[in-house]
C-alpha cells in the first residue's frame, strides 16, 4: 500500500469498485443524480461506521471540516445532511446487500486455510442464530414486534472459520427464528449448529435429506426412545451417547429416521446440555466442541452492536435501516479482509479502535499495529535557526 495514502483510502482500496459500479448500474442507483453519486454515499457511510458518527449532522460536520481531504478520500459529491438523507431513503438497499455478498465471498476464501475445529472435520461449519435490535414503534411503524414495541431481527448464518457471515436476513421482529430455515440453501456435507429455538423436526429432516448435518440443542420435553448406547469416552464430560428414535405423533411423522442424543455436563455453568444430531460417525466430544463454537455467532452480534452503527439509525424508513446495516456489514467484512491480508494478530475490535482515530493519518496500516518496527521519522530541516551550540555550550 502507498504510504502517502490516508488510512481511510487504504481501506477503500480493498473495495472492488468495478464490481460496485456494475451493481449500481443494475439497480440504476445513479439515475437522476447529478453530483452525489452512490459511491459518494457509500464512502460517507463507511466513514460514519469507522469513526462512530452519531447522526447525519455529525457526518456532515466532520467531513466538511476537512474539505481538502474529501477528494483524496474518493468523495467527489457534497456530503451534506440533505444529500445523505435523500440517498439513504431512496437508493435501493439491495445495492449494498449484493456488494456485501461479493466481499463475504472473498473473505471466506481468505479464511479457508484456517485450522478446523477438530481433526475429524474437513467440512464447513456454520452457526445459525438471530439477534433483535429494538426500535421505537412510533418512529418505525413497519418494524412490528409486540403491541407497544418495535424491533427488527438480523438472522445470521456464520462461517465459524474467520467468523464471516455467509447469510444474513433482516426481518421485522415478529418473524420467528425457525422460519429462516426455509430460506437457507444448505450445502451438502456441511454442519449447521443451532440453539433449541430452531428445533422443528420437519425442517431438520430437510437438512437430513439434503446430505448435510445438524447439531442442535434439545428441549427438556423431548420424547426420545433409546435403542442402544455408544461406549462412553473416558476422561471427558460426556454423560450419555445414545442412538434412538423420536416419540410423539407429529415428531415421528416429521422425522422418521434414527437420531443421536448426546448429553454432556458443562462444568462452567454446572448445567447438563443435551444435543441432537444425525451424524453417527464423529465422536461425542466433537459434537460438544461444535456446539461450543456456536458462541462465535453470539460474539459476532456483540461485536457489531458495540462497534458498528447498527443500533442507532440515521433514518426511519425500511430502506434507511437496511442500507445502514448492510454498509455496516461491508465495513466489518473489509476489516476482516484487511486483518487477514496483512496477517494482523490483534483482534478485530482492537484493529477497528485504532482505525477509528487514525483515518486521516498517512502511514501504512501495518505500521499502526506493528509498534516494534515503527519509528517516528526524524526530520532534519536545514532552515531551522540554531540558537545554541550544544557541543560547546555557547550561544
Amino acid at each position: 500500500m502507498n504510504a502517502g495514502k490516508t488510512i481511510f483510502s487504504q481501506i477503500v482500496d480493498l473495495y472492488p469498485k468495478y464490481r460496485f459500479d456494475k451493481i449500481v448500474s443494475k439497480y440504476k442507483g445513479d439515475r437522476n443524480t447529478r453530483s452525489f453519486k452512490t459511491w459518494d454515499q457509500f464512502l460517507c457511510m463507511t466513514f460514519a461506521q469507522l469513526t462512530y458518527r452519531s447522526s447525519l449532522r455529525d457526518i456532515e460536520t466532520c467531513l466538511l471540516a476537512l474539505p481538502q481531504k474529501l477528494y483524496h478520500m474518493g468523495i467527489k459529491g457534497n456530503p451534506s445532511r440533505t444529500n445523505l438523507a435523500r440517498a439513504n431513503q431512496n437508493r435501493d438497499w439491495r445495492i449494498y446487500f449484493e456488494f456485501a455478498q461479493i466481499l463475504i465471498e472473498h473473505a471466506r476464501e481468505l479464511y479457508q486455510s484456517d485450522p478446523s475445529i477438530s481433526e475429524e472435520l474437513n467440512s464447513t461449519v456454520y452457526a445459525l442464530d438471530a439477534t433483535t435490535i429494538d426500535l421505537c414503534l412510533s418512529m418505525f411503524p413497519w418494524a412490528t414486534f409486540r403491541q407497544t414495541k418495535g424491533a427488527i431481527k438480523m438472522h445470521t448464518l456464520l462461517d465459524v472459520k474467520g467468523s464471516i457471515p455467509s447469510f444474513i436476513k433482516i426481518t421485522e421482529g415478529s418473524v420467528h427464528d425457525v422460519r429462516i430455515l426455509d430460506e437457507i440453501v444448505f450445502e451438502p456435507g456441511s454442519f449447521y449448529v443451532m440453539d433449541r429455538g430452531y428445533l422443528d423436526f420437519e425442517r431438520l429432516y430437510r437438512i437430513h435429506t439434503g446430505h448435510c448435518f445438524f447439531v442442535i440443542r434439545a428441549k427438556k420435553n423431548l420424547k426420545f426412545k433409546r435403542q442402544y448406547s455408544n461406549p462412553k469416552e473416558s476422561m471427558t464430560n460426556i454423560m450419555t451417547d445414545q442412538i434412538g428414535v423420536l416419540e410423539g405423533f407429529y415428531s415421528k411423522q416429521h422425522y422418521p429416521e434414527k437420531i443421536r442424543r448426546v448429553k454432556i455436563y458443562d462444568a462452567k455453568t454446572e448445567n447438563y446440555l443435551t444435543f441432537l444430531t444425525h451424524n453417527f460417525s464423529i465422536s461425542a466430544v466433537t459434537i460438544a466442541e461444535l456446539y461450543r463454537n456456536r458462541w462465535k455467532v453470539e460474539l459476532f452480534f456483540k461485536w457489531i452492536k458495540q462497534h458498528l452503527r447498527i443500533k442507532q439509525f440515521y433514518g426511519t424508513s425500511f430502506n434507511d435501516v437496511k442500507t445502514q446495516i448492510w454498509i455496516g456489514i461491508c465495513v466489518y467484512v473489509v476489516v476482516a479482509i484487511l486483518k487477514k491480508r496483512l496477517d494482523i494478530s490483534m483482534s478485530l475490535y482492537n484493529l477497528l479502535q485504532i482505525i477509528s482515530v487514525t483515518v486521516f493519518e498517512k502511514v501504512p496500516i501495518y505500521q499502526l499495529v506493528d509498534h516494534e518496527s515503527y519509528k517516528a521519522p526524524q526530520i532534519d530541516s536545514g532552515n531551522q535557526l540554531t540558537l545554541f551550540d550544544y557541543s560547546t555550550g555557547h550561544k
